[in-house]
């Protein structure tokens, strides 16, 4: 029996590169994430997880950004060691600092849509500065929003005691990773546009 294969379409080497570059942003979260330093002040670790969250966005878009957030979220609750302190399981993700987590894939679409303005890529190297700051700084407020929400649902705490051990101590961190985040990708070295 002869199998017809004239139906078959092949994937695009564009398809074939995006999800390699979303495989390569999720694995270099997943070896990032895992390195946190102890905060005394909030049960939130220092970590350089949303610059990759951030790198996602801006590289991959609105669809690939949060696609390689999802597949780092799946690896880590299936059990790969991957979330901060080298935690894993899906009992991480319902953890008090659960709700960072859940943000990524969210906040990596809102990045893409902004200095993409939709699906379709573009060299975020072109883009305005206004307009990749702006997305970087909607993005941070995303997370920490959703972080923070979650957060005092766990935690019992009031807004004030969310917004403040939840956020407003990350906010120097935050500046430094947006500016890294924007060298980065000034480089032209991570150009989306490259791939097609």
């Amino acid at each position: 029996m002869e199998t017809d294969q004239r139906g078959v379409e092949l994937v695009g080497d564009a398809v074939v590169h995006r999800f390699a570059r979303a495989v390569l942003l999720a694995t270099l979260l997943g070896a990032v994430a895992p390195i946190a330093i102890p905060f005394p002040l909030s049960p939130v670790p220092i970590t350089l997880q949303v610059l990759i969250v951030f790198l996602a966005g801006l590289v991959l878009g609105p669809i690939w950004g949060a696609f390689s957030m999802v597949l780092y979220l799946t690896a880590g609750a299936a059990g790969v060691p991957i979330f901060a302190g080298f935690n894993a399981g899906i009992g991480v993700l319902f953890a008090d600092t659960g709700g960072y987590l859940w943000s990524y894939p969210f906040a990596a679409a809102l990045i893409g849509l902004v200095v993409h303005r939709g699906t379709d890529l573009r060299d975020p190297a072109n883009v305005s500065l206004p307009v990749v700051v702006t997305a970087l700084v909607a993005a941070t407020i995303l997370i920490y929003g959703m972080g923070s929400a979650y957060m005092s649902l766990i935690l019992e705490l009031n807004a004030w005691e969310a917004v403040t051990t939840g956020a407003l101590l990350f906010i120097p961190g935050e500046i430094v990773k947006i500016a890294a985040a924007v060298v980065i990708v000034r480089s032209g070295r991570l150009s989306p546009t490259r791939v097609r």
